[in-house]
């Protein structure tokens, strides 16, 4: 990023179940100050208020985050885009952006991103990143998996996609829904490349 102008990530939600996954990434991003550019897929939309209620709806997300994670999440700045608004800034490689997370990321949006299909904003803005090279991350939720899903998740992972399904890890002895959303955050910030403490590293 240039000058003074906040560090900026892309954050989509799709509709793989898993909402708390992706309010918990949002508001770590906003504690650290982030600008957050968010799109919300017509299911993301309907998963985030079946999953965690009507108050999490996207348009009202940020007064979500702040009641559920506190008013640290107001160092950061949330600016919710249409998904059908293919326009948008975060479509071009010319938008400043330290990269893109999409959590959870369903099986339609997989395979839209491994076949570069750019039918909506989440997948344009997808396809920005793995052509300007910049770090994408996705978090793929379903299960039994297919063998076309495979591919596709083997097809992102080649064209430069970090690829992160949701499983999160029980060595740490998670004792709430929280800590499980804490290992997958961390998981995301470390393959964005930033340092956390959401749960206690393997000691062996």
């Amino acid at each position: 990023m240039s000058g003074d102008a906040p560090r900026s990530l892309t954050v989509a939600v799709t509709g793989a179940s898993g909402a708390f996954y992706a309010t918990r990434t949002l508001a770590a991003l906003l504690e650290r100050g982030y600008r957050i550019e968010l799109v919300v897929s017509d299911f993301g939309r309907r998963l985030l208020t079946e999953e965690l209620g009507p108050a999490a709806a996207a348009d009202r997300l940020l007064p979500y985050l702040t009641e559920t994670y506190g008013r640290s999440v107001e160092r950061g700045t949330l600016a919710l885009h249409s998904n059908k608004d293919l326009g948008a800034g975060i479509a071009s490689g010319s938008h400043e952006c330290d990269g893109m997370v999409i959590v959870p990321c369903s099986m339609k949006t997989l395979a839209g991103v491994a076949h570069g299909l750019s039918r909506s904003l989440v997948e344009r803005a997808a396809d920005v990143m793995l052509k300007e090279r910049r770090p994408l991350v996705l978090v793929p939720r379903e299960t039994p998996m297919s063998l076309p899903q495979l591919r596709n998740m083997v097809a992102c992972a080649e064209a430069g996609a970090h690829l992160l399904p949701a499983m999160p890890a029980f060595y740490q002895g998670p004792q709430r829904l929280e800590d499980l959303a804490d290992f997958m955050t961390g998981k995301i910030l470390s393959a964005l490349g930033l340092s956390h403490d959401l749960y206690p590293p393997w000691k062996g």
